[in-house]
């Protein structure tokens, strides 16, 4: 019967001085990995809350990096949602900033899914197609639509043909070239949609337009780019121009790309939130898991070597390892060290006036409420005080809301000549988008070759609520691309792969 001998003395000790000599290497391993690092926002709109999102959305942890990323986003008012607010007048809530979304809008769409939102299409003042159409060169409206007050579907049948056939008896086929180039370029800013494997990480705005063939459309006017595929002179001055001063508050000589958001955002299939679009900055904020410093402006941000130093009016620092801008850098007073450059641009305010009361026909030499169209546009005139005035709802006869957009304030001498009475009227000054001029020059992505990082560099291509969203998410993949390891950015690109419809998914649902 064999037996095992026994360990000796002297090799139980070099056993427990091995033991020893490892322990400390095992907790160096344990703690080893790095602390998570904070990432500061400054801006709760669309844009700030969706990088948010996509930075949670995409990370993936690491050995050196197992814990997400801590997320602080400033807001200097007391709400969120930056340029998505809402309005009430007379207990009814209407949309005062950004307000309509396209049909194609994905993230929007996946944003709403996401956070259980109630999808609803918006006031008949969004959709063009929903309501009658006057245009206004200031002394008489050179083109109406017809419109009758009937509850027999037929009959808005027939009115809706008649409208159709007007339209194209005054435009011809420019209607049809219009919306040639409309879905033209919509279906190249569809790549932004792709598969993350097919779609690269984009550190410039220039780069992002090239690589969807939207770039030229930024060097050349809508004017140009509408001659160009031989569009009527009319359709240019009357139905494009309303069109542009309705959702860009600028005329043709805007840029080709921003020229064409605006028009299809005419179209429609338009939709909105129920009960405000700035639910969706708010959900996304809310289930990002970020702490959210309401009624604190950032006034200075300085790089210190390792961390950006952010000072607020309240008189609090904060460090953070990255930063990002999410605000329209043009009117704030935000103070840089190092110092940033940036393009010059200035901002296109609109003025965004609520009145309910009742219309003067008299303005407009009319003798009834009933003739003025729902939809008033205007031609490019500067004697023209507003650039549209909408019918938000009829309370009865004498009793509406409108929505009135204007380059200026609409001052009460004004608006008492336009309006017979009004009951209630409320202002909102929006510095609302870029003031677009071609060729644009944009901002980069990266304000300072480290960790600054600036979301609305991409609205000189277009503004809008999806733009900003298109622009966070490159933004988010840019900075765990750049700031975390290349380990962590193939590990995340492969799980974004499942997780986002490719292109041709996309498609299939159009």
């Amino acid at each position: 019967m064999s037996s095992h001998p026994k360990p000796s003395f002297g090799f139980l000790l070099l056993l427990l001085l091995l033991l020893l000599s490892v322990q400390p290497l095992i907790l160096c391993l344990s703690t080893d990995a790095l602390p998570p690092p904070t990432v500061c926002i400054v801006g709760s709109g669309i844009g700030g809350s969706s990088v948010a999102h996509f930075l949670r959305h995409y990370f993936r942890p690491t050995p050196s990096q197992p814990n997400p990323p801590n997320i602080e986003i400033f807001e200097r008012r007391s709400v969120v949602g930056g340029r998505m607010a809402t309005v009430t007048i007379g207990g009814d809530t209407f949309e005062a900033g950004a307000s309509i979304l396209h049909p194609k809008n994905y993230h929007a769409r996946n944003y709403s899914k996401l956070l259980g939102l109630k999808v609803k299409p918006p006031p008949s003042s969004e959709d063009d197609d929903s309501m009658s159409l006057g245009i206004w060169d200031g002394k008489k409206f050179v083109f109406k639509t017809l419109e009758v007050d009937s509850k027999f579907p037929w009959v808005q049948k027939i009115v809706s043909y008649f409208n159709s056939f007007q339209m194209f008896f005054r435009y011809g086929f420019s209607l049809l070239k219009m919306n040639n180039f409309v879905e033209s370029t919509v279906d190249s800013f569809l790549k932004y949609y792709e598969s993350p494997e097919r779609r690269p990480i984009f550190e410039t705005v220039d780069e992002m337009l090239k690589w969807a063939g939207l770039y030229d459309l930024t060097t050349r006017t809508l004017q140009d780019e509408l001659v160009h595929i031989k569009m009527s002179p009319l359709m240019i001055e009357e139905l494009v121009t309303v069109i542009t001063r309705i959702n860009y508050g600028q005329s043709v000589s805007i840029s080709g790309l921003a020229g064409a958001v605006s028009l299809a955002g005419s179209g429609g299939g338009l939709w909105a939130i129920e009960g405000g679009n700035y639910q969706m900055a708010a959900g996304l904020i809310k289930i990002s898991n970020v702490s959210l410093h309401m009624n604190e402006e950032i006034e200075s941000i300085s790089y210190l070597g390792e961390y950006y130093e952010l000072n607020s009016t309240k008189g609090n620092s904060y460090s953070c390892d990255v930063t990002v801008v999410a605000t329209p850098l043009d009117e704030v007073n935000i103070q840089f060290t190092p110092s940033v450059s940036i393009p010059a641009r200035k901002l296109q305010h609109t003025h965004a006036t609520f009145v309910r009361g009742i219309l003067n026909p008299a303005y407009f030499g009319l003798r009834t409420v009933a003739e003025i169209p729902e939809l008033v546009g205007t031609l490019e005139d500067p004697d023209i005080p507003f650039s549209s005035i909408s019918v938000l709802v009829q309370h009865d006869e004498n009793d509406v809301t409108y929505k009135v957009f204007s380059r200026e304030l609409m001052t009460d001498a004004l608006l008492d000549s336009i309006f017979s009475a009004r009951l209630q009227t409320v202002r909102i000054n929006w510095g609302a988008y870029p003031h677009y001029k071609a060729p644009e020059v944009f901002a980069p992505f990266i304000l300072d070759g480290q960790h600054l990082y600036y979301i609305n560099a991409f609205e000189n291509a277009a503004s809008t609520m999806e733009t900003s969203a298109v622009a966070a998410e490159n933004v988010a993949r840019l900075i765990l691309s750049r700031y975390f390891s290349e380990t962590h950015l193939h590990s995340t690109i492969s799980n974004l792969k499942s997780k986002i419809p490719d292109a041709d998914t996309l498609h299939t649902n159009l």
